[in-house]
C-alpha cells in the first residue's frame, strides 16, 4: 500500500485507512482481528478509533469497546509498533438510563443535546481511559471528536498542546468542525505556540453536498479550498462510500445518506462515475476511494469502515486502479 504525508508533519502513514468504529460491537472480535490482520498484511498502518464506540450497541456503557478489542489485538501480536493509532474524545453523551429505550435502542437526540464535550478535564480523563483501553503510553493522532463550541478554544487547546507535550499524543486533529473554526484554531495555536492539529476528519465522497447542506461534518467547497491553501492539515475523509450507496440505484432511492446529496448534479456525477468504473474493470463503490488517493488539492485520505470481511475485502481494489489523466478529468468535471 503507498503512504500519504500528514499534513507536513514528516510522518507518512497508509494512503487507506481502516475504522475500526464497528470493531467489538457490529463486527465480532474473530472478523475484527481477521481484518485487522489482512489489512497489517497489505501493508496498512493508520488505525482509527474513539472512546464512545460502540455505546449505542452495549445498553448501560459508553463506549470502549473498540478501543478494548484493540488493545487486545495490539498485545496479542505485539503490534503496537505496527500501528499509527488514532482515537478522539468528546463526543460521549452524558450517562443517562434514559440513553436507550427498554427494546435498548439508543435516543440519538438526547445523546447529541448531552455529548461531554472538550472541556479541560473532561479531555484529559477521556485521554487517559483511552490509553487505559488500548494499553499503551501514547496514541500517534488524538482528535476532538465533535467541534465543541460551548468550551472556550483556548481551554480546549490548552489542554490538547499539554497532551503532546506529555508524550501521550504526537499529532492532533479535528473532526465535524467548520470551516471558520479551523482558521480561528489555527491563529490561537499561532499566538500561543500551541500545538496545530494536523488532521480534519470529515465526511467527504466523490458527490457534493448540496448548497442548502447546512451540516458542519460535511466537507464542502469552502472547506475544500481552505485545506488546498492550508497544506499542513489533510483532509481523512470517512464515510467515502456512504454507506454503499454507489453500486445501487435502489439503494440510493430514499437512503438516509442520500437526504445532503440528492439533485441533478449528482445525477450527473453518478453517470460519469459508472462510465469509469466499468472502464476501469471496478465497482462504482470501488472507484470513489480510487479517486480520493488520486485527488492532489486539497489532498485525501479516506477512512474505510467494513462491518464484514467481504466488505473489508471488497474496498480492496480500489488501491490498485490507476486512472488515466483523462479519466481524472471527467469525473472532476461532472456535474452541473
Amino acid at each position: 500500500m503507498q503512504t500519504i504525508e500528514l499534513g507536513q508533519t514528516g510522518q507518512h502513514v497508509s494512503r487507506m485507512a481502516l475504522g475500526a468504529m464497528q470493531m467489538g460491537g457490529a463486527t465480532d472480535e474473530r472478523d475484527s482481528v481477521h481484518i485487522l490482520d489482512r489489512y497489517l498484511e497489505i501493508g496498512g498502518s493508520f488505525v482509527d478509533t474513539a472512546d464512545c464506540y460502540e455505546w449505542w450497541r452495549h445498553p448501560g456503557t459508553l463506549g470502549g469497546q473498540s478501543e478494548e478489542l484493540l488493545g487486545r489485538w495490539m498485545r496479542a501480536g505485539d503490534r503496537r509498533e505496527q500501528v499509527f493509532l488514532a482515537t478522539k474524545g468528546s463526543a460521549g453523551p452524558v450517562f443517562s438510563p434514559q440513553l436507550w429505550d427498554d427494546e435498548g435502542q439508543p435516543d440519538w437526540d438526547l445523546a447529541r443535546r448531552t455529548f461531554e464535550g472538550a472541556g479541560a478535564d473532561t479531555l484529559r480523563h477521556a485521554l487517559d481511559g483511552s490509553l487505559r483501553r488500548l494499553g499503551t503510553d501514547h496514541v500517534d493522532l488524538y482528535y476532538v471528536h465533535v467541534d465543541d463550541r460551548n468550551t472556550p478554544l483556548e481551554e480546549t487547546l490548552e489542554a490538547l498542546d499539554g497532551f503532546v507535550r506529555a508524550g501521550k499524543v504526537r499529532y492532533l486533529g479535528w473532526s465535524n468542525v467548520r470551516t471558520w473554526r479551523l482558521e480561528r484554531i489555527r491563529q490561537l495555536c499561532e499566538r500561543h505556540g500551541w500545538t496545530l492539529p494536523v488532521a480534519v476528519q470529515q465526511q467527504h465522497s466523490y458527490l457534493r453536498p448540496g448548497a442548502s447542506t447546512g451540516s458542519a461534518s460535511i466537507a464542502g467547497y469552502e472547506q475544500l479550498d481552505y485545506l488546498r491553501e492550508h497544506r499542513d492539515q489533510t483532509l481523512v475523509a470517512y464515510s467515502p462510500i456512504l454507506k454503499g450507496v454507489y453500486d445501487s440505484a435502489a439503494k440510493r432511492d430514499g437512503h438516509w445518506m442520500m437526504g445532503s446529496y440528492s439533485g441533478p448534479d449528482a445525477d450527473a456525477r453518478l453517470a460519469v462515475l459508472a462510465e469509469v468504473a466499468s472502464e476501469a474493470g471496478v465497482t462504482p463503490n470501488q472507484l470513489v476511494p480510487a479517486w480520493l488517493m488520486d485527488q492532489e488539492s486539497p489532498r485525501v485520505l479516506p477512512l474505510i469502515g467494513p462491518r464484514t470481511r467481504a466488505q473489508f475485502e471488497d474496498a480492496l481494489p480500489a488501491l490498485d486502479v490507476k486512472l488515466s489523466d483523462e479519466q481524472l478529468r471527467r469525473l472532476d468535471a461532472a456535474g452541473v
